[in-house]
């Protein structure tokens, strides 16, 4: 299965050019679903279904469905509360009742995160997601990443005693052990985790950024391509959103396709947007409405559709830990990461214990190091034409000798 991940600057169109890329996809024949927190009923002519369980058919093999924030919020916390009722009893709390619940800040996140693990359950061709905007929309991909991390940190699997013993190590620590539930519902939510992790990870899976051309958008899509990069994701070919006719005689619509046009001509000079790797959709003079206006911006890109079986991203994923390996030239093993358009002061890198923690802007990742570079220490690092480098030295404390 394919995933496209559409994301771009508020304003530029995302959810527009998502259900388009989702229509021309299902017309070529794939088996396509559209994933979206926004209102899809004004650009689809049909309400989307209530989530990807339960998806409306659209047309020519296109489904929708919503993704709910507030609905799947209220779900969890009742399944929390009723997990923990003995101990909310013995507290004398009163339990909440659905009617009062209101959806707390960063719900949508893991809504959005549930209904791309659930969505990629089903027998789908391709699934389009239309995320929020660029920095909203990474973090909420680094989540379960990040999440996992914690739980095994917090509480590591190779140290709950068994239930039998449980007692007795509460004795000699002089504290109570944690509930085996809590143990439990960690295993759960690592397996929910691991399974969304490995939709977002797939080869099979890419990010589609759109913006409108002009100086708004340059440094959203360069932040966002360095991030993209960060978290080890594939980029499908960038799509400039809402041109306006070069030929115009108004003046003033002239001077704005201009803009335009100076801003495309950049994005291609750069080798970060080559000319092949653009997809431009022309503005309709209007807001597009129905399936058959979506129909119109396929045309007018020249290609919207996603191959199931085509190649995923414009270039070969590269994840963090690529290794090279030159002890035999200069005694050094240089650890590389892409990271297209990154300027040097934004970027700082931390070594700490077996772990690299890298920071990009308002992006982070902690990286484990390879176990071969665990027992180096750092040399140097160096960030030369998009390409961070680090080099570590054998430590001969840790490094096998020879005779």
């Amino acid at each position: 299965m394919r995933t496209v991940l559409v994301t771009g600057p508020g304003g530029a169109g995302r959810t527009t050019v998502a259900a388009a890329t989702a229509l021309a996809t299902a017309r070529s024949g794939g088996r396509t679903l559209l994933l979206s927190a926004d209102p899809l009923d004004t650009l689809l002519g049909t309400p989307p279904g209530p989530g990807p369980a339960d998806p409306a058919w659209i047309r020519d093999g296109l489904w929708a469905a919503r993704v709910d924030s507030g609905d799947h919020f209220r779900t969890e916390l009742l399944a929390l509360q009723e997990r923990v009722t003995p101990a909310l009893d013995l507290l004398g709390a009163r339990p909440l009742r659905e009617e009062e619940l209101t959806e707390l800040p960063g719900s949508g996140q893991f809504a959005l995160l549930h209904a791309l693990r659930r969505a990629a359950e089903g027998d789908w061709d391709v699934l389009v997601v239309d995320l929020p905007p660029p920095r909203e929309a990474l973090a909420t991909l680094a989540l379960p990443e990040q999440l996992r991390r914690y739980l095994r940190r917090l509480l590591p699997r190779e140290r709950q005693a068994a239930r039998a013993l449980r007692p007795m190590m509460a004795q000699l620590a002089g504290v109570p052990m944690p509930a085996q539930w809590l143990y439990d519902m960690a295993a759960h939510r690592d397996a929910e985790l691991a399974a969304v992790q490995s939709v977002i990870e797939d080869r099979g899976t890419t990010l589609r950024l759109v913006a409108e051309p002009g100086p708004a958008g340059e440094e959203a899509l360069r932040l966002a391509r360095a991030g993209a990069a960060l978290y080890g994701l594939a980029v499908d070919p960038l799509v400039p959103n809402r041109l306006l006719p070069q030929d115009s005689a108004d003046p003033w619509l002239a001077t704005l396709a201009a803009q335009q046009r100076k801003s495309l001509d950049a994005w291609r000079g750069t080798g970060t947007h080559p000319a092949d790797a653009l997809r431009p959709v022309t503005h309709l003079g209007r807001d597009p409405h129905g399936p058959d206006d979506l129909a119109l911006l396929d045309t007018a890109a020249g290609g919207l559709a996603v191959d199931p079986d085509g190649p995923a991203g414009t270039g070969p994923r590269e994840e963090p830990g690529r290794v090279e390996d030159r002890l035999a030239e200069d005694g050094l093993l240089v650890w590389c990461l892409p990271l297209p358009g990154v300027a040097k002061s934004e970027l700082t890198l931390v070594r700490r214990d077996d772990e690299l923690v890298l920071t990009v802007g308002p992006f982070r990742r902690i990286v484990p190091l390879p176990s071969v570079l665990r027992r180096c220490t750092v040399a140097g690092a160096a960030l030369t034409d998009g390409l961070l480098r680090v080099r570590f030295t054998p430590d001969p404390a840790l490094w096998p000798r020879s005779n």
